[in-house]
């Protein structure tokens, strides 16, 4: 490797990153819109987690006021993200969310062949779910038959196999349809969720030229998650990777090499100053924090038993809350609640000093202030075995 190329270390990444997630010390000026945007997003498919992993980013900050920023004041949206997972993005960013998404190759279709639209069916499917929510907030049953009204009864055919019974076929476009702009979740009535158009969250707005939104996308993603390879973006973006690479390649010039523990990685041209002290603080990250999800690479993220304790088997990270320590993952923890006492369980690895667990006392404080309700702490044992 060229000697002109940075070289930086895992722990120097590490700090950047956490200062960046605003994981070092939360922030005393971000809101939830300007604290979603600086992560790439919030996975939102358990939006009780999404609160936690906002709102522990912000000083003071509750529950509360992500819902607040997400239901009366729309300066977020819930709506199909990356991977086409449920995720909060800030409203303001929709033009460059709609317009990198909807511009990206599409995966292949998992439906038989007979169960499949054409893509004309596809754009009319699409077009007819933008028009029906344009000025409604509509439950599934609802919108399925506005769809199916619209477009024709073939929508309407029951072929796609869902848990215990069978979709209509128009259902396979839900998350294009999030991807093009027409689609977000409204909020919830009763227990039944609602979707409608995000041109009501922010009226008139047009997505961006779809590689100017995609390199946008990447500076975002770099200077949150960078240093990273392409490989790290497609991942993350569940795209193939010889796409993104030469989406990277294309980038020539406003992104730069660095060398991370021998891997050739990108980061912002010119972002290259690592942080001043090193990866610090105690954190409990819930399911599919951002920090997590995109955090690589995943052997120094995860080291030794983290990874088969808190990675699945295909090494998706997420599906476990985590106990972080000083940059890396360190734990696991879960919580359950009965009424107003949360009862936290955190598994450490390893044992955890007094320092440690003075901090993790402050943490659980923490989380409960977020949740608004009464944290009960117990130090458990990690149980033995990968995925137990």
């Amino acid at each position: 490797m060229d000697r002109a190329v940075p070289v930086l270390s895992w722990p120097e990444v590490s700090a950047r990153r956490l200062e960046r997630s605003a994981l070092s010390a939360p922030s005393k000026t971000a809101d939830p819109a300007e604290t979603v945007a600086a992560l790439c997003g919030a996975h939102a498919q358990v939006l009780s987690a999404a609160e936690l992993s906002i709102a522990m980013r912000i000083d003071g900050a509750t529950r509360g006021d992500v819902r607040s920023a997400l239901w009366d004041r729309r300066s977020l949206v819930k709506m199909h993200g990356p991977r086409g997972t449920v995720h909060l993005l800030p409203t303001a960013d929709l033009p460059m969310w709609i317009g990198a998404l909807g511009s990206m190759p599409a995966t292949a279709s998992p439906f038989a062949v007979d169960a499949r639209m054409t893509p004309a069916q596809t754009d009319e499917v699409v077009a007819a779910i933008g028009d029906v929510l344009a000025s409604a907030e509509l439950t599934i049953d609802e919108l399925s038959e506005a769809v199916v009204a619209a477009t024709g009864p073939w929508a309407g055919d029951l072929v796609m196999p869902a848990f215990q019974g069978m979709w209509p076929r128009w259902r396979q476009a839900m998350t294009l349809s999030g991807h093009r702009g027409v689609l977000c979740f409204g909020p919830n009535r009763g227990r039944k969720v609602t979707y409608t158009n995000p041109q009501r969250f922010l009226p008139g707005f047009r997505p961006l030229e779809g590689r100017a939104a995609q390199a946008r996308l990447v500076h975002r993603y770099l200077h949150a998650y960078g240093p990273a390879t392409a490989q790290n973006f497609a991942q993350w973006l569940s795209i193939p990777r010889g796409w993104a690479a030469e989406l990277f390649r294309s980038l020539e010039g406003a992104i730069e090499q660095v060398d991370l523990g021998g891997t050739a990685c990108w980061v912002n041209a010119g972002d290259t100053t690592m942080a001043s002290s090193p990866p610090r603080g105690v954190r409990l990250l819930p399911y599919f924090d951002a920090y997590v999800v995109a955090g690589r690479p995943r052997d120094l993220l995860f080291p030794g038993r983290a990874a088969e304790r808190a990675l699945v088997p295909s090494g998706q990270a997420g599906n476990y809350p985590v106990l972080l320590i000083d940059g890396t993952v360190a734990g696991v923890w879960h919580q359950r609640r009965s009424g107003r006492r949360i009862h936290v369980t955190v598994e450490p690895l390893t044992p955890l000093g007094p320092a440690a667990l003075a901090e993790l006392d402050e943490e659980i404080e923490r989380v409960g202030a977020i949740l608004e309700g009464k944290p009960e702490l117990t130090i458990g044992t990690v149980t033995t075995g990968a995925h137990a």
